[in-house]
């Protein structure tokens, strides 16, 4: 188990800034005062852990130091991740898999007491159906306990380099304010412990538990230059499920809920991955939602996402100039106006044409968008949905944004700045 120094080294404000440093630069982000474009500029603002304690960690174990800050977690820090920080490290520096979580677990005995068509659980099907149910629970809330890390308010989470990875780590906020994440690559992390459903959907359907990244109740973050994937382990690879389908392993890229606010996802990329970025609790949570989920998503780059690039409910959200690209996988939708969406699209750029989906939403608005190079009409097409283009708001109004104002200039800036290890383009 590699180990190096962690602990705290006090820098001067002027050196840490909101953004830390990237590929060895000066912070050029904060040093021009350049911070979140979007909602994430808004409310109390977001600036990190600028002015704080600096770590830099290795590690899992030394990660977790870091995000406790020796005792006080929500004073201002900036935490610098260099190289590879697996969830499923253990102290010893092992990696934990399946069997160390839940000895005697086998999917296929699992899924066996479904039956053949998957349709009904019987804890009296085999004579080991009942210990399979109780270790899958067990074993997936020893996963959770173990590759779970929460970032607590007042913190900057940034890659050093070029090749800062989270494997196999659920990142969560909950209930934290005034966060950055910037220069990650996010592996999503492999549910072992994966649930299957009978009654979700015409076939019934797998739910994984653990997203790359989770915002629960967050107020003003920022997530930037990062690049969110399945990695080396796609969905492709997965064992084979029910009706002919691959098991499911993994739940979402980066999920926004519970009433989280004021939010920037920018210059990132989500790649090789079913369903991306959702917005929203759930149909039934507008308690919670209702006059929150404010989000941006500017200049990010969507790869072989099958669905969600976002799926809305409730919020107010602006997806300005992004890309959307396919070439393995088969795209349902990119854009999905859930129930009370108000969902503003802005100049993006889609080389497919499963731009829009319909999921109880009542309106949807775009200005400016393309297909292959092409006005994409989505006003015309969400019409053709049912859905009315009057979002009841406009970005302009609100926040001050340049959008990229044609196709070739939006693709360019995109492929060439989104993602991990890649230099900040224009504020």
């Amino acid at each position: 188990m590699r180990r190096a120094a962690v602990g705290p080294v006090r820098r001067a404000a002027a050196v840490l800034l909101a953004g830390a440093c990237l590929l060895g630069a000066a912070p050029q982000a904060s040093a021009g005062g350049r911070g979140p474009v979007g909602w994430g500029s808004l409310g109390t603002g977001t600036t990190g852990g600028a002015g704080g304690t600096t770590w830099t960690v290795h590690s899992r174990a030394e990660l977790k130091t870091a995000l406790d800050n020796a005792g006080d977690p929500t004073a201002p820090k900036v935490i610098r991740v260099v190289g590879d920080v697996n969830g499923h490290e253990a102290e010893d520096g092992s990696l934990l898999g399946e069997q160390d979580y839940a000895p005697g677990y086998d999917l296929a005995q699992y899924m066996s007491c479904f039956g053949e068509d998957g349709t009904t659980w019987s804890d009296t099907r085999h004579d080991y159906c009942k210990q399979q149910r109780q270790l899958r629970q067990t074993g997936s809330n020893k996963e959770k306990a173990q590759i779970q890390l929460t970032v607590p308010s007042n913190t900057t989470l940034v890659g050093v380099g070029g090749d800062a990875r989270l494997l196999g780590v659920f990142l969560t906020v909950n209930t934290g304010t005034n966060i950055i994440v910037r220069n990650l690559e996010l592996e999503a992390p492999v549910d072992h412990f994966t649930t299957w459903s009978p009654g979700d959907g015409t076939q019934g359907s797998w739910n994984a538990r653990f997203d790359a990244m989770t915002v629960i109740t967050g107020r003003n973050i920022w997530v930037d230059h990062c690049t969110f994937t399945d990695g080396r382990f796609p969905d492709r690879e997965a064992p084979a499920g029910f009706h002919g389908e691959r098991v499911g392993r993994h739940d979402g890229l980066l999920d926004i809920e519970d009433g989280s606010d004021y939010i920037t996802v920018s210059d990132s990329r989500f790649t090789d991955h079913d369903k991306a970025l959702l917005v929203g609790s759930g149909d039934g949570r507008g308690d919670r939602d209702r006059g929150h989920l404010r989000v941006t998503f500017l200049r990010n780059l969507f790869t072989d996402i099958v669905q969600r690039g976002p799926r809305v409910r409730f919020g107010q959200v602006h997806v300005v100039n992004n890309v959307y690209v396919s070439r393995r996988r088969t795209p349902l939708y990119a854009l999905g106006a859930g129930v009370e969406s108000a969902l503003f699209s802005e100049r993006n750029v889609f080389r497919y044409d499963a731009t829009l989906a319909r999921y109880g939403g009542e309106h949807f608005h775009d200005s400016g968008s393309w297909i292959d190079g092409r006005p994409a009409h989505l006003n015309t097409v969400a019409a053709g949905l049912g859905l009315t283009d009057d979002v009841g708001w406009n970005p302009a109004d609100v926040y001050d944004h340049r959008p990229l104002t044609t196709a070739r200039a939006v693709e360019h800036h995109v492929l060439t700045h989104a993602g991990t290890g890649r230099q900040y383009g224009r504020p």
